[in-house]
């Protein structure tokens, strides 16, 4: 064999290797084909993180049954639980900060890339409305504190005192005798209301809103506001939100990681699992704390899953609202 002939049959062997090894790496990457036992394809699909997601997916689904679009049915949805004032995890009844303060985070996004949010606000009773009004009417994507409190009162927003209910003021007198904070796994669903919809048309929207961890330090915010942490949509691929520990969501970046892992071809279950692993992966202590995350494709597909077990969300599609138990990392 002449030098010529060498190097060209040398460099198709590379070139076919390296196929056949790529190729072979995403038929046995099990992250790249697991479905999610409850997935199908149809739309619409709204579904949300934990039990409190049932109410919220009724509100949503009857938006878009008397043809409302997707960012309304995402609104009207978490409205819901925003509202119930025996939520001790979003909204106004949610547990405070350790100074005895309820702070309230909401994002809102839709399938165009346009998005809104609010964070460190109080007295708003509905955060995610704020936040769709940072989105329509501002040219900016996020507000935050007093400034955000200004912007509610000069839209017709009001500002209510911000007073804990019976519950909470007990619950944070009881905190004080101690004042020691540790994260609970699972402890009255963690935080948290994330809900994504696709409408008959295809129309994608997400919204993510909470009251964020009990007793945490005044100032605090964790992913629910942050675009791409606890809430992420692009209409090209599908969409995900995050609940649970948002320092670890903040890190990893969660909801964007599943919806860029959609993109490159994985099911959302394969992508929440992946977005799940990163976290365990930069967490030596995951063993302390809760992470869940859902996903859904453009297609009505979607996929679960919490780091521990305990995380579960409610799903309506094909005209039934059900909860249903994630799998998750640690068995």
């Amino acid at each position: 064999m002449d030098r010529k002939t060498f190097i060209k049959t040398t460099a198709m062997a590379a070139a076919l290797t390296g196929v056949g090894g790529k190729l072979s790496a995403q038929g046995e990457d099990p992250k790249v084909v697991k479905n999610n036992p409850k997935s199908k394809s149809g739309l619409p699909i709204v579904i949300s993180t934990w039990n409190h997601g049932i109410a919220a997916n009724e509100a949503a689904w009857k938006v878009l049954s008397e043809g409302g679009n997707a960012l309304d049915a995402a609104e009207r949805g978490v409205w819901i639980v925003e509202a119930d004032p025996n939520n001790t995890s979003v909204g106004l009844g949610g547990f405070p900060d350790r100074d005895g303060i309820v702070t309230l985070d909401a994002s809102i996004m839709v399938d165009g890339g346009q998005a809104g949010s609010v964070a460190f606000v109080q007295g708003i009773e509905h955060p995610i409305s704020l936040a769709r009004a940072v989105m329509e009417k501002t040219p900016h994507v996020m507000m935050v504190g007093e400034g955000a409190e200004l912007f509610a009162e000069s839209i017709g927003m009001k500002r209510l005192k911000n007073k804990l209910t019976p519950t909470t003021e007990k619950a944070w007198q009881e905190w004080l005798k101690e004042k020691n904070y540790k994260p609970i796994i699972n402890i009255e669903n963690h935080d948290t209301i994330g809900l994504l919809v696709i409408d008959q048309d295809g129309a994608m929207a997400g919204a993510c809103t909470t009251s964020g961890l009990a007793w945490k330090m005044h100032g605090r915010v964790g992913d629910s506001p942050i675009i791409g942490a606890g809430l992420f949509v692009d209409g090209d691929v599908g969409a995900a939100t995050c609940t649970g520990l948002g320092e670890t969501v903040l890190r990893t970046l969660a909801s964007h990681v599943a919806v860029e892992e959609m993109r490159r071809g994985a099911t959302p279950q394969s992508a929440c699992e992946e977005a799940i692993t990163r976290i365990v992966k930069k967490h030596p202590n995951f063993k302390d704390f809760q992470v869940g995350i859902l996903a859904v494709n453009k297609n009505g597909e979607h996929g679960a899953y919490g780091l521990h077990k305990g995380f579960n969300y409610a799903l309506y599609q094909d005209k039934k609202n059900e909860l249903i138990d994630a799998d998750s990392y640690v068995k």
